[in-house]
């Protein structure tokens, strides 16, 4: 009778934690595999830091990101001035330009990433659910805007609307979101097709119902892989149009505005090229390994 007992017990145990680890989801999974990629792990804490930095840092200086010290121009890190990372030709502190810079170039990472997700994943679901002669003429659309010079566009945006930061957002997010409706288009053909999907017609559920409530939330796993991806070609993208001198423009900075200034001083003053430049690429690395370790995690074949 004890030994039945015991099996019976060993017997619940085994069906309890197979119930359980059936009911865990595949963000449970993909959290798990996540805290096993070191080199992604790493990198969020790195990026954590980094946001952190550019919030707080600036009001560790005594000096604004606008303020010109007459007595100290090109002159390297000097911390009895409190020039952490030194000054440019202009006697402009650098610690609270690289910083103040960041700000600008994840706002415009962020912000025209979130424009392009937006535009991108309901364009995208609505082709692909929709097919036929409505998916052919909006993918056309696609494929017509693809077409157009990127550059050519943007330099068409600042000669008759003028440089503003608000329009690099509208500029570059409502470009970049053609890749992101490319992928959904694709994901969203793949799904409609399912049970889950039939299931809802069968119920009644309205067109949008069936895209925003059943098939773009089965998409939020190559989403989020995308936008950690997309991030940091907006931020890069934004750095090259500062460096053609398209971008934020002065007294205002960007990542991609200092190497620029740091590019022509860089003889003379080579710590004001290195500390933006540094900046600039470990945020553009940390970004794309948190997006592979995204992407292996949530890859339903490793689950």
């Amino acid at each position: 009778m004890h030994n039945q007992k015991i099996e019976s017990l060993e017997k619940a145990s085994a069906l309890s934690h197979q119930k359980d680890e059936h009911g865990k989801s595949l963000w449970f999974f993909a959290w798990q595999r996540l805290k096993q990629n070191k080199l992604a792990l790493s990198s969020v804490i790195v990026l954590t830091l980094m946001v952190l930095l550019i919030l707080i840092g600036p009001f560790f200086s005594p000096y604004e990101f606008d303020f010109i010290d007459w007595e100290n121009m090109s002159t390297p890190p000097d911390y009895s001035t409190q020039h952490y990372f030194g000054t440019d030709a202009m006697g402009r502190d650098l610690f609270v330009r690289t910083l103040q810079g960041g700000r600008i170039s994840l706002m415009v990472g962020f912000v025209a990433t979130f424009v392009s997700l937006i535009i991108g994943v309901t364009y995208g679901a609505i082709a692909g659910y929709m097919g036929g002669r409505i998916d052919n003429i909006m993918m056309r659309i696609v494929d017509i805007m693809y077409a157009l010079p990127f550059m050519f566009l943007v330099i068409m945006l600042m000669v008759v609307f003028g440089q503003h930061i608000f329009l690099i957002f509208a500029a570059i997010g409502g470009y970049i979101w053609l890749d992101m409706a490319r992928i959904v288009r694709g994901q969203t053909m793949s799904l409609k097709g399912k049970e889950f999907v039939e299931s809802a017609i069968a119920v009644g559920a309205t067109t949008p119902a069936i895209i925003f409530k059943h098939i773009v939330p089965n998409l939020l796993g190559i989403v989020c892989v995308y936008v950690t991806l997309t991030i940091p070609q907006v931020i890069l993208v934004e750095s090259f149009l500062s460096f053609l001198g398209l971008g934020v423009q002065e007294p205002f900075t960007s990542w991609g505005a200092l190497v620029n200034e740091g590019a022509q001083d860089m003889e003379i003053a080579p710590w004001s090229l290195i500390y933006p430049a540094t900046f600039l690429a470990t945020t553009l690395f940390c970004f794309n390994f948190i997006g592979d370790g995204l992407r292996d995690a949530l890859d339903p074949k490793d689950n």
